[in-house]
């Protein structure tokens, strides 16, 4: 199976960065897929990580970054970059393969995203949206063609009630995408241990431990302390240097 990652991790590089090459991509990501290229994947993870602080964003970005931070053993930073990766291309087999086998390396527990939640995740936020609109407007137009030419509405009967039916779902589905997006938060261990506290604050008793990579539901906020959950039951709170926060995931 590691051999199958390397393997992935290698040939995947160069095909997702053609695939962003096609347009105008600056020079400092061909750079840094040069450092990777050369084993030198602490060197390349900078690179594309001082790309996306510069406000770049691609999912060959997040993949490239990814798989530079998984090779220099910083499994939390990789998969906050596969998330970032398959948010922007849900679909793209290798960023959810790569985030999958990433998860499998991480000790203890970890919160795991619902089937449902995977299901709407299949599509983006906006491509939710375009479905939704375009549903909307093939029921106003088929409302229209009954109002405009009643004779139609025995022929247009089952379209029309099809067409009905995928619109609520289409507008469902995107409400519940939009909540999950704009309300929701994983926070992702980025370091070796963590000690989630009773409180946020330091002198907080001892609640549990985290190792790098588990993925934390964020309960509540204050100042420079998040309240988490493993999925497991267990709650404590951890100080945000210690994890990358992400929304919608």
């Amino acid at each position: 199976m590691k051999a199958h990652l390397h393997l992935l991790l290698a040939a995947a590089i160069w095909a997702l960065a053609g695939r962003v090459m096609a347009v105008d991509v600056p020079a400092e990501f061909s750079a840094a897929n040069r450092l990777y290229a050369e084993g030198k994947f602490a060197d390349a993870a900078e690179g594309y990580g001082k790309i996306l602080q510069s406000g770049g964003v691609s999912p060959a970005l997040y993949f490239n970054y990814g798989n530079a931070e998984f090779k220099s053993g910083n499994l939390g930073l990789a998969i906050a970059a596969y998330h970032q990766a398959a948010q922007l291309a849900p679909r793209d087999a290798e960023a959810r393969a790569n985030l999958e086998f990433a998860r499998n390396q991480v000790q203890g527990p970890t919160c795991h995203e619902s089937r449902w939640a995977g299901w709407l995740g299949m599509l983006t936020l906006n491509e939710w949206t375009v479905l939704a609109v375009v549903a909307f407007w093939l029921m106003f137009a088929a409302w229209t063609a009954v109002q405009l030419r009643p004779a139609l509405k025995p022929a247009l009967r089952g379209f029309t009630f099809g067409v009905v039916l995928v619109t609520l779902m289409s507008y469902a589905c995107l409400g519940l995408n939009a909540a999950s997006y704009f309300s929701r938060q994983m926070a992702i261990v980025i370091t070796t241990d963590a000690t989630a506290r009773s409180g946020p604050f330091d002198e907080a008793q001892s609640a549990f431990t985290v190792h790098d990579g588990a993925e934390l539901a964020v309960l509540d906020r204050r100042d420079d302390w998040l309240q988490v959950t493993d999925g497991s039951g267990r709650i404590g709170w951890l100080p945000t240097r210690q994890v990358d926060v992400l929304s919608g995931n």
